[in-house]
């Protein structure tokens, strides 16, 4: 499905099931994309993360039924799918500024949330530095955890510290490696690839700090994952980390796949490739690549 119809149609879903108690998986359903890359996308793309998107228009809605009928807070809390009055009140104030009592007796402004409208003008999507090639099945080893796309952009930077400061600190000295972690860490250049994995459900996905696997024990601690052969576009990135990559993934979602006319996004995993040899990653010159999996539209 072309990008933005993809948008537009799960902004029509969630519209008609305001009042249900659908999940990003319901919704990626109807456009026939990972919850991953859609959550991802939709953020990306309109500034605004699903479940936000869902919550202030619930409690929009909310607002105006205290408005505009006689119903019970507990029947609107519920309409809404809030489980008890205090979880909405609790939501319902957060947004609004204002108790659901305050904004029914006329003493408060309600806050506005419409449905988002997407217009988007594409400027350049085609040029952007990319190719699309395939790739046969290969094998990563690393680090995992878990991550909302919520908070993907904030944690992932600090996960990376954490790792390094545990595990490869003492290798990147110029040590020789002390347990099968840092033995790992050597053979398979794990700190390579940053791998993104959509198979966890519930909003969430697996994060791995990763290398390509070469072959031996896998240390306790870490994981394999196996990547189908396929096509991939590969997009080059120039700057330092993480703030040149994230500048990229917005550029690919707001421009690149709107504007692509032949490739549209397959697979539920992605990938963010890092140069382990030359320069520092807060270097302005480092380079470092994104990749994900497409097939021809």
């Amino acid at each position: 499905m072309e990008w933005l119809t993809c948008v537009r149609t799960a902004i029509d879903y969630m519209e008609a099931h305001l009042q249900d108690d659908i999940s990003a998986q319901d919704i990626a359903e109807q456009v026939f994309v990972s919850p991953f890359f859609l959550q991802r996308g939709f953020s990306l793309t309109t500034g605004c993360g699903l479940g936000e998107y869902l919550r202030s228009r619930r409690l929009y809605q909310a607002a105006l039924d205290l408005r505009e009928t006689d119903d019970k807070v507990i029947d609107v809390a519920l309409r809404y799918c809030y489980e008890t009055p205090e979880s909405f009140a609790k939501a319902f104030s957060r947004f609004h500024g204002a108790t659901p009592s305050q904004v029914r007796a006329g003493q408060a402004a309600i806050r506005m949330f419409l449905p988002l409208k997407i217009n988007i003008t594409v400027q350049g999507g085609n040029q952007m530095d990319y190719k699309v090639t395939p790739m046969f099945p290969f094998r990563v080893i690393g680090f995992q955890k878990e991550f909302t796309e919520e908070n993907a952009y904030a944690e992932i930077p600090k996960f990376w510290d954490e790792i390094c400061e545990k595990y490869a600190a003492n290798v990147y000295a110029g040590n020789p490696p002390a347990n099968p972690c840092e033995q790992a860490i050597i053979d398979n250049c794990i700190g390579e690839y940053g791998v993104c994995i959509d198979d966890v459900g519930g909003g969430r996905f697996r994060y791995l700090i990763a290398g390509k696997y070469t072959g031996g024990d896998v240390p306790a601690g870490m994981v394999l994952y196996e990547f189908p052969r396929g096509d991939w576009a590969v997009f080059d990135c120039v700057g330092p980390i993480p703030e040149a990559l994230q500048s990229l993934n917005t550029q690919i979602f707001r421009e690149w796949l709107p504007g692509n006319p032949n490739y549209e996004l397959s697979g539920s995993a992605s990938v963010e490739w890092y140069d382990c040899v030359n320069g520092e990653k807060t270097d302005p010159d480092y380079h470092s690549a994104i990749w994900l999996p497409v097939k021809k539209k």
